[in-house]
């Protein structure tokens, strides 16, 4: 087999074990590239090209591709919240952050699978990282239902969403939150924070357990049951709807 595939379903999890009651440890959307690892019947071992996460996904859910196309680091999203991709002439809905590789006058073959795209459902390069376009891709998550693993509009997690919103800027995160806040630069005080950077949370032992999107100094969007706008101070977050305190700030970053 080749080993490179790319997703061919619209979300496919990704699992701890290649069984299908295991736990859901993220997802490949579709489009998303990975590499395979090892053969397991009806199931393959892989590795997300984008951020390296490993796990275990369904072989009928990825079609192999030479790596060339696999492996493009650049590759054109889908920017609405679902779009209509025609896959074998059929009509697939795909989530808002899906990759479509390969992408010449709207179609493309991926292995046995032949792909056409409206031109107004993807976009070329990235947003500028201003409050308008942040506010815009971000927006298309609110009240999305919190998943674990989730990467869609489908269903997400707090670093999911921040990984795949700050994609369709060209700023590449990892997976995970604690691995995410590593990156960019510290921003000294609450005060100083602007649209489009990141906040960290952690528990009572100093590990880092949550992030969201910061809107402004006063507001946070982040995954929390489901993707919402809450308010934050120096302190951490307080639920609008029952202000109730529910995360401890540790820190800002700006990626």
């Amino acid at each position: 087999m080749n080993n490179t595939a790319l997703c061919i379903v619209p979300v496919a999890p990704i699992r701890r074990e290649p069984r299908h009651e295991a736990e859901i440890t993220s997802q490949l959307l579709f489009g998303e590239a990975v590499e395979l690892i090892s053969n397991l019947g009806d199931w393959v071992e892989v590795i997300c090209t984008y951020d390296g996460y490993a796990g275990f996904c369904m072989r009928n859910q990825l079609t192999e591709v030479d790596s060339v196309i696999a492996m493009q680091d650049q590759v054109p999203l889908v920017n609405t919240w679902s779009g209509i991709m025609m896959v074998n002439e059929a009509p697939m809905h795909v989530p808002f952050g899906s990759a479509v590789p390969a992408l010449i006058s709207s179609e493309t073959t991926w292995g046995s699978y032949r792909i056409k795209s409206s031109s107004k459902l993807v976009m070329e390069g990235a947003y500028v990282f201003d409050e308008e376009s942040i506010r815009f891709v971000a927006f298309q998550y609110l009240n999305t239902p919190y998943l674990w693993g989730g990467r869609s509009v489908f269903g997400v997690d707090c670093s999911g969403f921040v990984q795949v919103v700050m994609r369709f800027f060209g700023k590449h995160l990892p997976r995970d939150a604690a691995h995410q806040s590593l990156l960019g630069e510290d921003v000294g005080f609450l005060q100083e924070a602007r649209c489009g950077d990141l906040a960290f949370f952690d528990d009572e032992e100093g590990k880092i357990i949550h992030v969201g999107l910061l809107l402004n100094d006063r507001e946070i969007l982040h995954a929390a049951g489901r993707v919402r706008i809450d308010t934050i101070d120096n302190a951490g977050i307080i639920n609008r709807d029952n202000f109730q305190r529910t995360h401890k700030l540790r820190f800002v970053k700006r990626v």
